[in-house]
C-alpha cells in the first residue's frame, strides 16, 4: 500500500535552456534523490524551457511519458533567467519549492539538507557557495558584484548565494503579489523576511554544455539588483546636485571676490567649457538613473505576462499560470 500520500510534496524547479547534454545526468540523480527520500516527502520535477533551440524539449517529453512526476512548460520565446526561475514557481504545487539548475554544478542531494532545515522552521534555505571552479577575474567580478549590490540594498542580501534555495509555500504564494518585469529574486526573497539560513558548499564544474550566464548578463543582472531594491542611486543624484549647487554658490562668490581685487584678470575661456562639458555629462548621468527607474515603473504599468507558453507537458490548460 502507498503511504507516501500524508508526505510533503517537494517541487524541484529546474530553468533550463539549450541543457539537452545534461538532462540526462540531471534526471537520474533527481530519480536517485526521489528513492532515497521517498520516506519523508514526494517530489515532482517541473521545468521551464526558455525556448531551448535544440533537443530539449523533445528530451523532457520523452522524460515525461515515462515519468509524470515530470512537469514542463515550454516558452514562446526566452524571457531571461530570473522570469524562467519566478514562472517555474508559479507552477510548482509542492509545500516547498528547491530550485536547482540544470548543470549540476549545484548538487541536487543537497535538498536533503535543505529538506531538514525546513522541517525545523526555516522558510527559506539557501546554498552559499564556499568555492566555485571558475578563473580569478570572474570570481573576484562576482564578489565585488555582490559586495556593490548588497551595499546598496535596503536590506542585506546574502553573499556568494544564488539561486540555489528551498522556499516555503508561504514565500511562493507572497512572491505572486509582486509586479515586476524584471525580477532579482535573490533580492526580493531576502527583502520579504521569514526565518532563512544559508548551507556552504563547494560547487562543482559544469558537466557538459556551454554557460548561457556571461559577464554581460551578469552586469544585466547586478543592474536589476540595484535598481530593483535600491532607492540610494536616486539620493546620491540629489546630494550630488546639492554639492555642485552649493560648490557653484562658493566659485561665484569667490570670483566676485577675486574680480573686485584684481580687475584686470583676463576671463577664462577654457574653464567654462570645461565647466559646461562637466555640466552637460553630469545631467546625462542623472537623467540617465531616473530613466531606469522610470522604465521599471512604465513595465510594470504595462502589465505583460511573466511569459508565454507555447507548449506543456503533464500540465492541464488550468494549470497555466503566467
Amino acid at each position: 500500500m502507498d503511504t507516501s500520500a500524508g508526505f510533503p510534496l517537494i517541487s524541484i524547479a529546474v530553468p533550463v535552456l539549450n541543457e539537452a547534454d545534461n538532462l540526462d545526468a540531471l534526471y537520474a540523480r533527481l530519480r536517485q534523490l526521489g528513492e532515497t527520500m521517498a520516506d519523508r516527502c514526494r517530489l515532482e520535477f517541473v521545468f521551464t524551457d526558455n525556448h531551448s533551440t535544440d533537443t530539449t524539449w523533445e528530451k523532457l517529453t520523452a522524460l515525461a511519458s515515462a515519468d509524470s512526476r515530470v512537469r514542463a512548460i515550454r516558452f514562446s520565446k526566452n524571457v531571461g533567467f530570473q522570469r524562467s526561475i519566478l514562472a517555474n514557481y508559479m507552477h510548482a504545487r509542492g509545500d516547498a519549492v528547491m530550485q536547482i539548475d540544470a548543470d549540476l554544478q549545484d548538487p541536487p542531494e543537497l535538498l536533503e539538507r535543505f529538506f531538514q532545515l525546513w522541517r525545523e522552521g526555516y522558510h527559506v534555505v539557501y546554498g552559499v557557495r564556499e568555492q566555485r571552479p571558475e578563473g580569478r577575474l570572474i570570481n573576484a567580478f562576482r564578489k565585488f558584484g555582490y559586495w556593490v549590490i548588497d551595499k546598496l540594498s535596503e536590506h542585506q542580501i546574502p553573499r556568494d548565494a544564488g539561486d540555489f534555495r528551498l522556499v516555503d509555500r508561504k514565500v511562493i504564494d507572497a512572491l505572486r503579489r509582486y509586479r515586476s518585469s524584471n525580477p532579482y529574486l535573490r533580492g526580493l526573497i531576502a527583502g520579504m523576511g521569514f526565518r532563512q539560513i544559508g548551507v556552504p558548499y563547494a560547487r562543482s564544474a559544469r558537466v557538459a554544455g556551454a554557460s548561457k550566464f556571461g559577464v554581460g548578463q551578469l552586469v544585466k543582472l547586478g543592474l536589476a539588483g540595484v535598481f530593483n531594491h535600491s532607492v540610494l542611486p536616486l539620493r546620491v543624484a540629489t546630494y550630488c546636485g546639492l554639492f555642485l549647487l552649493a560648490l557653484s554658490v562658493l566659485g561665484t562668490i569667490y570670483y566676485v571676490i577675486l574680480r573686485a581685487f584684481h580687475p584686470d584678470l583676463p576671463r577664462g575661456l577654457a574653464s567654462i567649457h570645461i565647466l559646461v562639458l562637466f555640466g552637460i555629462g553630469f545631467q546625462s548621468l542623472l537623467l540617465g538613473i531616473l530613466g531606469e527607474y522610470l522604465l521599471r515603473i512604465y513595465l510594470i504599468l504595462r502589465a505583460e505576462p511573466v511569459a508565454i507558453a507555447e507548449e506543456t507537458l503533464n500540465l492541464g490548460s488550468a494549470e497555466i499560470k503566467l
